[in-house]
């Protein structure tokens, strides 16, 4: 599903498994969000990153793999609650074990064994002050909720036309002795929020190198420490 808002594009996905392409990236956990003044005094609304330091934990090559990738992994995660062929993946690594790990595809470096095995991968050297950058996150998860929250539905009009304990009610799902089925992708009530989302075209304000942290304006789906994936 895609949706537009202003000149930002954001992606819905329900695959639990996804290989991201083209790209040098980084993974991080979303801090928070605030806002600063900009150069010409706009206020501008912005989300704090932790991004990184990750290692890497396997590199591909089209010889063994097929295709050419490089696994990161970031942050710390107890041994005792680690399967053990994760905990011995990580150990040929020559790392901890670690709680996200994601895999990119086609990873840009500039600067010749920067992804080794067991190398740290830091934020600024992948990005710089300026960059636009996509993000993925999952967002927050809502419960079951109507038709009105989930798909936007404006109701069925005000309770002087006519009803009364119906405004937030969907409407007709579909006719009678034909076609005698709810047609596929009718938009009703259901579970909403918990999806991957991407948001394009994020521009990196300011990065604090010595916290690995950056700033990039506007917002990034999930919730406060949830893990995040940026891309380039």
């Amino acid at each position: 599903m895609q949706s537009f808002k202003g000149d930002r594009c954001v992606y819905t996905c329900e695959s639990l498994y996804i290989i991201y392409p083209k790209m040098s990236g980084i993974i991080g956990k979303k801090i928070g969000m605030t806002s600063i003044f900009s150069a010409d005094g706009r206020n501008v609304a912005c989300t704090l990153i932790e991004a990184g330091p990750c290692v890497v934990t396997q590199v591909k090559n089209v010889e063994s793999d097929g295709y050419n990738a490089v696994q990161l992994s970031y942050g710390e995660r107890k041994e005792k609650n680690t399967p053990k062929p994760l905990i011995g993946h990580f150990k040929k690594a020559g790392t901890t074990p670690k709680q996200k790990v994601v895999e990119f595809r086609d990873f840009r470096v500039e600067f010749e064994g920067q992804v080794d095995m067991g190398k740290t991968v830091v934020s600024d050297k992948i990005f710089v002050e300026g960059d636009f950058i996509d993000a993925i996150g999952t967002s927050k998860g809502k419960g079951f909720q109507g038709v009105v929250k989930r798909h936007g539905f404006a109701g069925v009009g005000g309770a002087t036309h006519g009803q009364h304990n119906r405004q937030r009610h969907p409407g007709s799902i579909g006719a009678c002795s034909w076609p005698s089925r709810v047609f596929k992708g009718m938009r009703m009530a259901g579970r909403t929020g918990g999806n991957r989302v991407k948001v394009l075209n994020l521009k990196v304000l300011k990065i604090y190198p010595e916290k690995n942290l950056l700033l990039v304006s506007g917002s990034i789906p999930g919730a406060k420490n949830s893990f995040v994936i940026l891309e380039k």
